[in-house]
């Protein structure tokens, strides 16, 4: 029997990421909210978007497995099958009143949500301008379009406009609104008053939004008004909410072209209804005096490592992988669960720590990763 050649490809490519440094494989966290086991050690990890606590919320958790006892584990299949449950209407009801639009449609997850949104809006004889730093599903969203695609430096609006000046094709301009690698975030006024000189769409994803920027307080002040610009607000279920899932909010129009020609929403079996309940019960409570709560209280904690950060992620940029890796190691001893993240996720030269904090964390949680820090001899980000 012929050996097949794939046998010697696979083989190889393996090699060639072992002999790079950058083997990856995933570890074994047990556990609820911030205390856990990673690989059989307790640990508190500083790793999870679920920057509000609600994974574990007790209402949260109650009307999935109210949901999981009426409908079942699954859909079925796609919503425009056999898949939509009356919890899904829903849930699309009150998040566009959340984002303010005129209608929302869900995806099966966030990653989903921005391919089946770039890849609709983005049709032959378009143009799509997007961020150097946007998350990697906004990139796989462009690949999947059919329009001719531009990356613009990160941030730069002036790059942005020339580009936007240069040819009158309808142009989609996509970024961000918080960078997952730097915790950073958009302009969204500048993004808005550009998009508006020349007529572009902006879709804007909001997945670490949970401390703004506030798109919609942005766009009522801006200049012209957001009125003036169309936008399509994609957001995830999976980190502020503790559930799983994703969305776009934008106006009826477009929401009827997605849900007929997105391949994501029509090609895939719609979200269990236990993770719509679960979403739906955490927006609830976002919404409501609680949530305001939590995000107060994640806004402390972020200001006790980072004061002033935008976001509640805070990189530790540590420069060489070996560095990252060993700073990582190091926490993990003290038990402290801090991942680090190096290239391809991040450019060559600027591994790091990366710190997601949550309103579940305790203050003595963030004293001993404030101690651990300084013990393992890694800089507070300034």
């Amino acid at each position: 029997m012929t050996r097949s050649a794939w046998v010697d490809d696979v083989a190889e490519r393996l090699d060639a990421v072992r002999a790079a440094g950058r083997w990856r494989a995933p570890r074994d966290l047990d556990g609820r909210g911030p205390s856990a086991t990673l690989d059989g050690r307790p640990v508190v990890a500083f790793a999870s978007n679920d920057y509000l606590g609600l994974t574990v919320h007790p209402a949260v958790v109650a009307a999935a497995a109210e949901a999981l006892e009426r409908w079942g584990a699954g859909a079925g299949s796609a919503r425009l099958v056999t898949g939509s449950r009356p919890v899904h209407d829903e849930l699309e009801r009150e998040l566009a009143q959340w984002k303010g639009t005129e209608r929302t449609v869900l995806f099966p997850t966030g990653y989903q949500a921005n391919l089946g949104v770039l890849a609709a809006l983005g049709s032959p004889g378009t143009r799509i301008l997007s961020d150097e730093l946007n998350h990697a599903s906004i990139i796989d969203g462009c690949r999947l379009a059919r329009a001719e695609t531009s990356v613009f430096p990160h941030g730069d609006l002036a790059a942005l406009d020339d580009r936007l000046g240069s040819d009158d094709r309808p142009a989609l301009v996509v970024s961000d609104t918080v960078f997952s690698m730097d915790g950073d975030v958009a302009d969204v006024a500048g993004l808005l008053a550009v998009c508006a000189r020349h007529g572009a769409l902006l879709v804007l994803d909001e997945a670490h939004a949970v401390l703004g920027p506030d798109v919609e307080r942005t766009a009522t002040g801006a200049c012209p008004p957001a009125g003036d610009v169309p936008v399509v607000r994609v957001g995830t279920l999976s980190k502020a909410l503790g559930s799983l899932g994703g969305f776009a909010a934008c106006s009826a129009p477009v929401a009827d072209l997605l849900v007929n020609a997105a391949r994501p929403y029509i090609f895939t079996t719609a979200s269990p209804p236990a993770t719509a309940a679960a979403a739906l019960a955490a927006l609830r409570i976002v919404r409501s005096a609680e949530g305001a709560g939590l995000r107060a209280r994640l806004r402390h904690l972020v200001d006790r490592l980072a004061p002033g950060h935008p976001s509640p992620i805070v990189p530790v940029v540590l420069g060489g992988e070996e560095r990252a890796l060993a700073a990582a190691a190091a926490l993990a001893d003290r038990g402290l669960f801090v991942p680090a993240i190096r290239p391809p996720t991040v450019a060559p030269g600027s591994s790091r720590l990366r710190v997601t904090l949550s309103a579940a964390h305790t203050d003595d949680q963030v004293d001993a990763l404030l101690d651990g820090l300084a013990a393992v001899g890694v800089p507070l980000p300034a």
